[in-house]
């Protein structure tokens, strides 16, 4: 099913990579707001689509791959939003803008003929809460891991005694970088053990037991282990800076490899819906 709305989000997606894209490469703040718009307008358009979508599907609109890759690229939107509006972190709008654009468009072109009729056994109150949890964990994540990347481009210059960009640019500070990360790990790890809770109960009043080693939740426990001793590294043993940052950007790989792999090759009772 097409909707009038999708095609103007990718669009406003794709203003505001360019737009964040110019800001980065001339070292100004030009292009900052605007592409703030964009990317803005580019979620409330996705969102209209959603809603159209779901009340299509009667419910949450997740029922493959291609759709939950649509919904999962709204949440980095909105999350990065909130990120370079109350935070001040323009200097991430590249990237995100790049990736919910290329996100957006991997989405439309594949699920233009995908079906949107949810089966019955996930027309479930369950589905939009375990699902909403999970894709904002990831997409705390997916933030957790741009702001990493972004850290090490910009102490790989500050080490070859480059300069970063003028004042007026408004680039964080590598400690502002690092505690962001921090907190978006912390809140990604949160959610995705409120997601597996969730999705563990509702197993049980479906299936009639809590855990089924599906492999999408077997992976979903291994990556949820991989960040708890991700953080237990960040606060035990003092794992900060330059390597917390490699660690949450290869952490955020495999996460990514299990998302695609799995949904698409071993798909289980989750039918390559969700995490």
């Amino acid at each position: 099913m097409d909707t009038l709305w999708y095609p103007p989000a990718i669009a406003c997606y794709a203003v505001a990579s360019v737009g964040f894209i110019t800001d980065r490469l001339s070292g100004g703040r030009r292009w900052t707001r605007p592409s703030t718009i964009a990317l803005g307008a580019g979620a409330g358009f996705q969102a209209v689509d959603l809603l159209v979508r779901g009340m299509h599907a009667g419910n949450i609109p997740v029922a493959n791959f291609e759709e939950s890759l649509a919904f999962f690229s709204w949440l980095i939107a909105l999350a990065g939003l909130v990120l370079i509006v109350r935070f001040r972190m323009a200097v991430i709008g590249a990237l995100v803008g790049s990736a919910v654009t290329i996100g957006g468009v991997v989405a439309y072109v594949t699920m233009r003929h995908a079906r949107l009729v949810l089966p019955e056994a996930l027309r479930s109150v369950w589905l939009p809460i375990h699902v909403t949890l999970a894709f904002l964990g990831y997409a705390m994540f997916a933030l957790a891991a741009v702001v990493s990347l972004t850290y090490l481009l910009y102490e790989s210059r500050l080490k070859a005694k480059r300069a970063l960009a003028p004042p007026e640019a408004g680039m964080p500070s590598l400690e502002k970088l690092d505690r962001i990360n921090y907190r978006l790990l912390a809140w990604g790890f949160l959610m995705l053990s409120a997601a597996i809770i969730t999705g563990a109960i509702w197993a049980d009043s479906t299936w009639g037991h809590f855990w089924s080693w599906d492999p999408k939740e077997s992976w979903s426990l291994v990556i949820w282990f991989m960040y708890a001793a991700l953080l237990e590294s960040r606060l035990t043993v003092g794992w900060r800076g330059r390597r917390a940052a490699a660690l949450t950007i290869v952490v955020f790989t495999l996460l990514v490899g299990s998302f695609v792999g799995v949904s698409l090759v071993f798909p289980g009772k989750h039918s390559g819906s969700f995490g």
